[in-house]
């Protein structure tokens, strides 16, 4: 038997089996529940055996349960047994959190996902740590998240959107005195060169992270 390794996304619902190159999607959006999103990711992995499951979930998950719901999907996923649901013990994490796991690879680690929003989280010698830090202030009365996430790459442009990502990356990094810094998220192939000390992730990570949560020693 497997993990199976669920990355759930505005967009699409992303599914890797342990020991497989195939990644399938399903559809996801404004209408998904979670009990559509099981349903779909069941008749998807029909033919795969797996009896573990992994959770990358578009939101703030605090010791393995969900504590917002989702922006972008339908309501109703704080407090959903997914356990019972998909038949087989589940571990749940944030979407960037199980990016950064993925990603990891020694020392004191900062993960800054560019997308909707601002994905973050820490690893500092094998101990992860998912965080908010979008939500804090940045400047103007808005937020990190305001500046460097999809409405703020709107609202400057791409020029001074990456001027403010450097900046951004600049401020945390000496903040939390990081070895290095992961830029993941969609938008990060916006940038033609990256900020000193940041290598590019690649969303794929996901997958690995999504193994690695049911091994923390796997994270070297």
């Amino acid at each position: 038997m497997a993990i199976l390794v669920i990355d759930v996304g505005g967009t699409h619902v992303k599914l890797k089996l342990q020991g497989r190159d195939e990644v399938r999607k399903c559809p996801s959006g404004p209408s998904l529940t979670p009990g559509k999103m099981v349903e779909l990711v069941r008749s998807a992995a029909a033919d795969w055996s797996y009896d573990r499951v992994s959770i990358g979930y578009p939101g703030a998950v605090v010791d393995g349960t969900i504590r917002v719901e989702p922006v972008n999907l339908a309501a109703g996923w704080i407090g959903f047994d997914f356990a019972s649901a998909l038949g087989c013990p589940v571990k749940l994490i944030n979407d960037a959190a199980m990016q950064a796991l993925g990603s990891y690879e020694g020392g004191r680690m900062l993960f800054l996902g560019l997308g909707t929003g601002l994905g973050t989280a820490l690893i500092y010698n094998d101990f992860l740590l998912p965080m908010e830090l979008g939500h804090l202030p940045y400047k103007k009365g808005l937020t990190f998240e305001d500046y460097v996430g999809q409405a703020g790459l709107k609202r400057l442009g791409r020029r001074k959107w990456k001027r403010v990502v450097f900046d951004v990356v600049a401020r945390l990094r000496a903040a939390f005195l990081a070895d290095y810094i992961v830029l993941g998220g969609g938008n990060v192939k916006k940038l033609d060169e990256l900020p000193p000390a940041c290598r590019m992730g690649d969303n794929k990570n996901a997958f690995l992270g999504g193994l690695r949560l049911w091994d923390a020693a796997a994270t070297k």
